[in-house]
């Protein structure tokens, strides 16, 4: 169960220099000093954690086109101040509030009622956890980019961050039944990571492949994003918050817990994208800079369950193994023709469930290569099942609807011109589609002037 319940312990060093202070003055005492730097440390994580989202926006606009280059950072916009919002009203209510039958939270919506004190901590706590829920949700937009409705987006991330995901949290770390079955999962492959990656791949189903994407024999036809500057970037924004993403969810200033978790995450995340590189030289005869990128992903999400209770050694193998699987996975993906553009499905949703069973494997106390035997190891395959069970159920439903309403997938012209212009009425690089030239006294809308200057009527 993952939920501040009291504060942690301070570090000696902090105590030996902050106590006489306080010692010698009226006012705050050790105990409130103890709540202030634990807050501190988890606004860190929290900030490290947001950053992730720019990691999101510019990973997934660096890897697809540049006329949707708009839509894509518009949708990473809306996820996280929705999902804030949503969380705040419906999620953690469900996701932590008092339990029904270890199925899903019954009160504290608005962060309102309950027993929680004191609200320093139910405050950050909320602020960390929202991050977290806007990351499952975010997932998605990757996996559907440059086809689907941005009405339609923001109706999935509202569903995913109200009701999908906290149901899962509520499970796992809101004490429900999977977390009183023993499952494990210290920051989130299954929780968060899976969750994301099965929404996303029956989104991407029910949407059907970009234009162009397979021939007539389905065989697929590569769709390079329009920036690998870009999407480097956000590969290296992801990777910079996941310390805060790992590292903050020890919930606890404990130096050694937290030394090695960041450790256990530098490694997996190092091995990933060593073994996707190799694979692509030996297969391809160049070496992919995209899947690099998604091999440090990879193994960011294979350590996740695990990065507090697995050694050193078995977190560098998660991430030489999750570095592999992800370039088979992206490859398999193709092969069914689902079409996801940035791989998200493979990253977060092949490599969760590597991810949440490596812990039954390699927990350095109960592992079944460890000496704990099976248990631990059957535990996360039910509960990996369970969690796929519910989210590709609900997420059919959703998308589902969405569908039948008409209201799922872009127009064809939209989708050949651009989202950018059709859905958001400006491109995200206006000199590149207008012309440098385009007169900012020209006031028409920005699909005439496209128009204009496609067929030819101006010299932008």
């Amino acid at each position: 169960m993952r939920r501040l319940a009291k504060v942690g312990l301070l570090t000696g060093a902090l105590l030996l220099v902050a106590a006489p202070a306080y010692a010698q003055q009226d006012g705050p005492t050790l105990e409130a000093l103890e709540l202030n730097v634990l807050v501190v440390f988890l606004m860190v994580a929290t900030v490290l954690v947001f950053i992730m989202h720019a990691g999101f926006a510019m990973l997934e606009a660096g890897m697809t086109r540049q006329k949707n280059a708009g839509n894509i950072v518009g949708k990473n916009l809306m996820t996280i101040t929705l999902g804030i919002i949503t969380y705040y009203a419906v999620g953690w209510a469900l996701m932590y509030g008092t339990q029904v039958g270890g199925v899903v939270g019954t009160d504290m919506f608005f962060l309102r009622g309950g027993s929680y004190e004191p609200d320093a901590l139910l405050e950050i706590d909320f602020a960390f956890q929202a991050m977290f829920a806007a990351t499952a949700a975010t997932i998605v937009s990757g996996a559907v980019a440059e086809r689907m409705r941005f009405g339609a987006y923001l109706t999935v991330a509202v569903v995913m961050t109200a009701v999908i995901y906290p149901v899962v949290g509520a499970w796992t770390w809101g004490g429900g039944w999977l977390d009183q079955l023993g499952f494990v999962d210290f920051a989130g492959s299954t929780i968060v990571h899976l969750t994301g990656g099965v929404a996303g791949l029956v989104g991407a189903a029910a949407l059907g492949a970009r234009i162009g994407k397979f021939d007539a024999a389905g065989k697929p036809r590569a769709i390079p994003g329009h920036s690998m500057p870009l999407a480097a970037l956000g590969v290296l924004l992801l990777f910079f918050g996941w310390f805060g993403f790992n590292g903050g969810s020890v919930l606890a200033l404990d130096g050694q817990a937290i030394a090695g978790v960041l450790v256990t995450t530098a490694l997996a995340a190092s091995g990933g994208a060593v073994t996707a590189a190799l694979l692509t030289r030996l297969t391809n005869g160049k070496y992919d800079v995209a899947m690099i990128g998604n091999g440090i992903l990879a193994g960011l999400v294979g350590i996740t369950a695990g990065a507090d209770v697995l050694s050193n050694g078995a977190a560098l193998l998660v991430g030489l193994v999750a570095g592999l699987l992800v370039t088979a996975s992206v490859s398999f993906v193709d092969s069914i023709r689902i079409d996801d553009p940035v791989g998200a499905i493979s990253v977060h949703g092949t490599c969760g469930v590597l991810g949440t069973l490596w812990v039954g494997l390699f927990h350095v106390d109960d592992g079944l290569f460890t000496g704990g035997g099976p248990a631990l190891l059957g535990v996360q395959v039910v509960s990996v099942a369970a969690v796929i069970a519910w989210v590709a159920l609900t997420s059919a439903i959703l998308f589902g609807a969405l569908k039948a309403l008409g209201q799922l997938r872009a127009d064809p012209d939209w989708e050949l011109e651009g989202l950018d212009l059709h859905e958001h009425g400006v491109p995200g690089y206006p000199e590149l589609v207008f012309g440098a030239g385009t007169p900012s006294t020209d006031t028409r809308p920005a699909r005439e002037l496209s128009a204009d200057r496609t067929d030819g009527r101006t010299e932008a």
